[in-house]
């Protein structure tokens, strides 16, 4: 009874008092009280109050014990706060000297605490937990989306590019594989707000237990983080005084609303299009009776003809095959585009070519796609004097952009009659595809010539298994390719590792220069006009960290009056450009291509 009086005088709020009766590090009391008083009045609730009487006997029974677990989870709280606030946004920038800074947020939390009443604090050191890991979150997504796409995560434009990513690890790992991640991320994401928001409550009641200490110290640590903020004073080349976390949040912001404001500006700069006006009649004049084919390479860039892993392999293909097409009457011209998209997004690039607009986000495809801004394919289309196909090897479901395109027939993975294996990502081998693409479209009589639109696959990370070329009469259904895919690596054996890598995504691009080469060699003909270009670079594990944006582009013909059309481009000679070649960006080769070839412009907008 004594003791009951006691507690009993105690007011509610008073969090001071209440480390008289737990020892240091252990909870505020608040709940022990709550379970006391008026204890003898009634029976206790049958769950609260009887954990809380194990709690006690346990930590009555074994003071040291329960000492170091209770100062062992305050710890634990505490670097889990202070790693969230210094967490980077990127793989790289996870080194032990980016957390050795002072964090201002911190140093706020604890001042705002010693200050707040029991309710409020709580209320806040919860709302600051789920803070803490919603910018633990995007910082996470920061690093994915750097990691593969060469940029920041972006809230108003990617949340649709997670679905991507699961049918991407679904179609390299399995279906299982990409189902567990992506429940295996939820949950994370679910746990990791639970458990921060436990250490700031856990944190918070040990700051109140001690509030003159605190505030103290929050006020000293402050002194510090300003003169350290005003003389600019660095760790291993990084402020000590930081705000990482705020700043975080605060660049995801602007980077939302920058976003949200570019959609209506680029839907008014769509509107314009310098050829949008051109009667058919004066579009393309110089390319009439040509069999144009546009390529797009997948992951085709600068990095594979300079890194020094994998430029000596590629080198020597663009070396031979452009041997071997000038051995059949071709000549070929190459410079360099930079890519609207990097890592990824491959449709990205391939809009912003045909289109000359820049598409670097989804927000802007769609919009673009959703009018009628004129692309080069259906510049083609709109003469009435070729027929326009694309080659999809990678479409597998409904692909309404072929009307923007200006396709008349779209022959995608269903309509290619492979029978052979998947190749990781890739439905199947580019040599397939081409050979496809002669039985079916290229080599059947036609009253008009062909604009073609291919794009190839083989290319695709994770560059395991590549395929192998195959006699051109073996090819078959595609059932030669069986062997080949099953005698090759596998993509969990190259994941991981960044220089395996570099060396398999070398041998596919030589694969698939060598695929189409080839194919020009035994199909094309003296009418025959050959574009083939990069995407994007590939991932920056590959590419390396702030590799350029920058694709090569090569223009294979027989006839010289159409290589004397692009004469002022001042292209290099042969397959490979020189690294001093002519760079333009990708929304620039649209225009150029159609000015070069006669057309006459007429804006609209």
């Amino acid at each position: 009874m004594p003791v009951f009086t006691r507690l009993s005088r105690r007011r509610p709020d008073d969090d001071s008092t209440g480390a008289a009766a737990a020892p240091a590090g252990e909870g505020s009391g608040d709940e022990e009280r709550a379970g006391t008083v008026g204890a003898p009045e009634e029976a206790p609730p049958a769950s609260g109050s009887r954990l809380a009487r194990l709690r006690r006997a346990w930590r009555t029974r074994y003071p040291a014990a329960a000492r170091v677990l209770s100062l062992s989870v305050t710890a634990i709280a505490a670097l889990l706060v202070i790693g969230a606030l210094l967490l980077p946004n990127t793989f790289p920038g996870l080194r032990p000297d980016r957390f050795t800074r002072i964090p201002a947020e911190a140093i706020l939390g604890v001042a705002v605490t010693v200050v707040l009443p029991r309710r409020p604090r709580l209320v806040a050191a919860v709302l600051y937990g789920v803070g803490l890991a919603v910018v633990t979150l995007l910082n996470l997504l920061d690093m994915g989306f750097n990691e593969y796409l060469g940029r920041g995560f972006n809230a108003a434009l990617d949340w649709s590019l997670l679905p991507d990513a699961k049918s991407y690890v679904a179609d390299t790992l399995g279906g299982a594989v990409a189902t567990g991640a992506a429940v295996g991320l939820a949950v994370l994401a679910l746990l990791l707000i639970a458990v921060m928001a436990a250490a700031t409550v856990r944190l918070a009641n040990v700051l109140a237990r001690h509030r003159v200490r605190a505030g103290r110290g929050a006020l000293a640590a402050g002194v510090v983080w300003v003169v350290c903020a005003a003389l600019g004073l660095q760790i291993a080349g990084l402020p000590v005084a930081t705000d990482r976390a705020a700043g975080a949040l605060k660049a995801h912001a602007v980077r939302t609303v920058e976003s949200l404001r570019d959609e209506a500006a680029f839907a008014e700069t769509a509107k314009a299009d310098t050829f949008g006006n051109t009667p058919p009649g004066q579009l393309l004049p110089d390319l009439r009776g040509k069999d144009v084919i546009f390529t797009f390479i997948e992951s085709y860039g600068r990095s594979a003809l300079e890194d020094p892993v994998m430029a000596p392999g590629v080198g020597r293909t663009l070396d031979a095959s452009t041997e071997a097409l000038a051995a059949a009457g071709y000549q070929a011209r190459s410079g360099w585009l930079t890519s609207a998209t990097y890592g990824g997004s491959s449709w990205l690039g391939h809009s912003t070519t045909m289109s000359g607009l820049w598409i670097d986000n989804q927000r802007r495809y769609r919009t673009v796609t959703a009018g009628d801004h004129l692309t080069l394919t259906r510049a083609f289309q709109k003469t009435g004097a070729w027929d326009t196909v694309g080659v999809m090897p990678g479409v597998q479901k409904g692909w309404p952009e072929s009307e923007w395109y200006g396709l008349d027939r779209v022959y995608d993975a269903h309509r290619l009659g492979y029978r052979g294996p998947k190749f990781s990502w890739s439905t199947m081998p580019d040599q397939y595809a081409l050979e496809a693409f002669q039985r079916q479209v290229h080599g059947r009589p036609h009253d008009r010539p062909l604009m073609s639109f291919v794009i190839l696959t083989s290319s695709h990370q994770p560059w395991a298994p590549i395929p192998k070329m195959v006699d051109w009469d073996d090819v078959g259904d595609g059932s030669v390719f069986g062997p080949i895919e099953k005698a090759g690596r596998r993509p969990s054996d190259i994941l991981t590792d960044s220089t395996e890598s570099r060396k398999e995504y070398g041998r596919s691009i030589q694969y698939s220069v060598t695929s189409l080469t080839q194919w020009l060699e035994r199909y094309g003909t003296k009418d025959t006009v050959l574009v083939f270009l990069g995407d994007h670079q590939p991932i920056a594990r590959v590419s390396g960290e702030r590799a350029s944006r920058d694709v090569p582009v090569s223009l294979v013909a027989k006839d010289p009056k159409v290589l004397d059309r692009i004469a002022g481009w001042h292209w290099t000679e042969g397959l490979k450009p020189a690294k001093d070649a002519p760079v333009w960006r990708m929304d620039a080769f649209r225009d150029r291509f159609l000015t070069a070839f006669g057309s006459t412009p007429h804006p609209s907008g």
